[in-house]
């Protein structure tokens, strides 16, 4: 059975150049945004122009597009509350461990950072950026997003290790990774659960560090607790 075709395919392409940009964390020529939309340049052009005119997309003088400043904006009324409550438990998380600390929120079958914080004094940190993306499967934090999913709800190619991951999840309070998502990084995260929100979960990213996973785990299930309850969660 062929899929169904977009309801507006307009309003789809012009979504997915918003997307493309956000993925390409610089700045594309209007050749190469046709190219990866897979569309005529005449076509690509005429989508830009209505992203412009809304301050969604701006163009330099060279003519290389990005995100508009329309776009903060709009990002930072996406669960304000949940942003407002949260970022001063990741600069602390940041400060105190000496890594990026960040929130995770589910997002279809995926796991998508929502705010990010990295540690102010560290001389070297990994960068987590809000809207990167990935497979709710892979990671330590879409681990403790799926332990708070039935498994009907789980991706149907969740594969057998990350099924006993969750379990162990579920188990010892907090789920880890390493080499899942960037390569040499590991990660610790734990469960956010919010009632009447998607599942959540606040993270750490580094390459190394004195702590170890369940020293780790602890400040960021102390800074889970103090969110959910600023939240009456």
């Amino acid at each position: 059975m062929a899929t169904p075709a977009p309801a507006s395919q307009t309003l789809s392409r012009g979504i997915r150049i918003l997307e493309i940009l956000a993925e390409a964390h610089a700045a594309l020529t209007i050749d190469e945004i046709a190219v990866r939309l897979d569309v005529h340049r005449s076509v690509a052009y005429r989508l830009l122009r209505t992203l412009e005119d809304h301050r969604l997309v701006a163009r330099d003088a060279a003519g290389l597009v990005s995100l508009g400043p329309r776009m903060a904006a709009l990002a930072a009324g996406v669960a304000h509350d949940l942003q407002s409550e949260a970022l001063p438990e990741l600069t602390a998380v940041a400060n105190e461990l000496g890594m990026t600390c960040f929130l995770a929120v589910l997002d279809g079958d995926e796991c998508i950072t929502l705010a990010s914080v990295e540690p102010r004094h560290a001389v070297a940190s990994v960068a987590q950026r809000p809207g990167a993306r990935h497979s709710v499967t892979v990671g330590a934090p879409g681990k403790a997003i799926l332990a708070q999913l039935p498994s009907p709800q789980w991706p149907a190619e969740t594969a057998p290790r990350t099924i006993d991951d969750v379990a162990q999840v579920r188990t010892q309070g907090f789920a880890t990774s390493h080499d899942e998502v960037i390569p040499t990084v590991r990660s610790v995260a734990v469960p956010l659960a919010l009632r009447g929100q998607r599942p959540a979960a606040i993270a750490v990213v580094h390459v190394a560090s004195a702590h170890d996973d369940r020293e780790i785990a602890e400040r960021l299930r102390l800074s889970a607790q103090a969110i959910a309850a600023s939240l009456g969660s």
